[in-house]
């Protein structure tokens, strides 16, 4: 079946190809197609010390290399494209982005919007009028615990080159804010094997201004955009937001603007309204 597209997947921070797997059944199931990318230093390219094993030893693991160090925006924008190109052989191709991948997403569309039939962002970072991180002293994002991830930072990012956060932390303060960050509509033993999944160091680079959308390339493309409305990490007022200033970017080619309840992580947990709206976007 040559004109069903292929779903690209692409995680969000401190993610990987198999937060997906629930995802990717229920599209299999709906007679879809899909591939789960691990960016480089993530899956099993990912650094998991000894330290970071139980008993943890804090110490160590605060000095411990990672194989993430040094990898950039850039090489996950590679990455991305050389998977798009081998989907692209079977027909088309819709890219959709979570969180922090939408940063890649967008930088993708920019250098190659050929590869991509349709982008579509799931509560997921769309820079346009401003760089990521400051996008963080927006009013938007003045609820947003920025400390959450503080409380279980290992190690100084400036010496390490990369983010460590220790996810395997038994402190319940820590536990609490990842949880209502992320995850407040789970039960604490799906919040606690999500958790699980995570790996422990992320990179440092989420782009500059080149990397905001472009008009005359990530213009091109046609975008959905799927506001998770009790996300507490990215709030619905941040996700209209972006959606805003993409749209008076290119006004003639707006959002296709969908809405799914849930918190951050609740739509991969229990993905099937997820997949059947996506589904439904395969049609478009």
């Amino acid at each position: 079946m040559p004109n069903l597209p292929t779903f690209v997947l692409v995680h969000g921070a401190f993610a990987n190809s198999f937060s997906f797997a629930p995802l990717q059944a229920e599209l299999a199931l709906l007679g879809h197609r899909s591939a789960a990318v691990d960016l480089p230093g993530h899956g099993f390219a990912a650094t998991y010390p000894a330290a970071y094993q139980t008993p943890q030893d804090l110490d160590a693991l605060a000095a411990e290399p990672g194989a993430i160090k040094g990898v950039t925006l850039a090489d996950n924008v590679a990455h991305v494209i050389e998977a798009l190109e081998q989907a692209k052989r079977n027909g088309p191709t819709i890219l959709v982005a979570h969180s922090r991948g939408g940063v890649t997403a967008t930088a993708v569309a920019n250098a190659r919007p050929d590869l991509v039939d349709r982008i579509v962002y799931v509560s997921a970072w769309c820079p346009v009028d401003l760089d990521v991180n400051d996008y963080y002293a927006e009013p938007e994002m003045a609820d947003v615990d920025a400390g959450a991830l503080a409380l279980a930072l290992v190690g100084n990012p400036a010496e390490l080159g990369l983010l460590r956060v220790n996810f395997r932390t038994a402190d319940p303060a820590a536990l609490d804010a990842f949880k209502h960050a992320f995850a407040a509509d789970l039960t604490d033993d799906e919040f606690r094997t999500f958790l699980n999944s995570f790996q422990p160091d992320e990179n440092l680079d989420v782009g500059t201004s080149a990397d905001r959308a472009q008009a005359a390339t990530w213009g091109r493309v046609p975008r959905t955009y799927v506001r998770l409305a009790a996300d507490t990490s990215l709030p619905p007022a941040l996700q209209d937001r972006m959606i805003r200033e993409a749209d008076a970017l290119t006004p003639d080619n707006p959002f296709d603007v969908r809405t799914l309840e849930g918190s951050h992580l609740r739509w991969l947990v229990r993905p099937k309204p997820a997949a059947e709206l996506l589904a439904g976007l395969a049609a478009l």
